[in-house]
């Protein structure tokens, strides 16, 4: 019997520091991403649905006495203003933020051994909280991975116990993506990574699992890295 956590999106970035940070706490990570560790395009809901049908979750999960799933891997694209948006990168943002995150988690709390005990973390956004123009597919994303927190917190299912954390302003390749797009509030994002008020990947990573770590993680469903003080 081993710790066994799943993280998606953890080739780089944020995703990178908390499956670091996890295997350096003795939790054998499960890496899903679509180019490293279990290959998987999470941006084609088919080949998520296929890969779990393979067994390769099943089989990861098996002999696991604790589970953590980090719902990590997130999308920012298409920014701009609604009526001038790619209807595919559209699909593809909400595949990857929402129907990703969904079908995973599913998937864990049915494969996993009956009374393990089961954390999930969406790792959510300010953007979910709080408009932002031009941002309305990635607000709109994350606002509804906050909902299914809640909303599986609600069930009250045997074990599991789920937050969705904002991670704060993190120094990743997705805000150096959003820096170099043109969008009304650029000008505050370029600042803040001028006068370094990001954080690191490495820093955010700590503050998320500080929170799973909690004896009352899950109390708060929708958390914010603050939260760990």
């Amino acid at each position: 019997m081993s710790k066994k956590a799943i993280v998606t999106g953890h080739s780089k970035g944020l995703g990178a520091a908390i499956a670091a940070q996890l295997e350096a706490d003795g939790w054998v990570v499960l890496g899903v991403s679509r180019s490293a560790g279990e290959r998987v395009d999470l941006g084609q809901p088919s080949a998520l649905t296929e890969w779990i049908s393979s067994g390769a979750l099943a089989a990861f999960l098996a002999d696991a006495s604790d589970v953590i799933l980090v719902n990590n891997a997130g999308a920012v694209s298409p920014i701009g203003f609604v009526g001038t948006l790619d209807p595919a990168q559209i699909e593809q943002c909400v595949t990857i933020n929402v129907t990703a995150p969904l079908i995973l988690t599913d998937a864990v709390v049915r494969l996993r051994r009956e009374g393990t005990p089961l954390r999930v973390v969406h790792v959510s956004s300010g953007a979910a909280r709080a408009a932002h123009s031009t941002w309305s597919t990635y607000c709109a994303s994350k606002a509804a991975v906050d909902m299914h927190a809640l909303t599986l917190a609600e069930e009250g299912l045997d074990g599991v116990r789920v937050a969705s954390i904002a991670p704060g302003v993190v120094d990743t390749d997705m805000q150096e993506h959003i820096r170099a797009t043109d969008f009304p509030a650029r000008d505050r994002f370029r600042a803040m990574k001028d006068k370094g008020r990001l954080s690191t990947p490495e820093d955010a990573a700590a503050k998320i699992l500080a929170l799973v770590n909690r004896a009352d993680f899950g109390q708060k469903v929708l958390a914010d890295v603050r939260d760990a003080g």
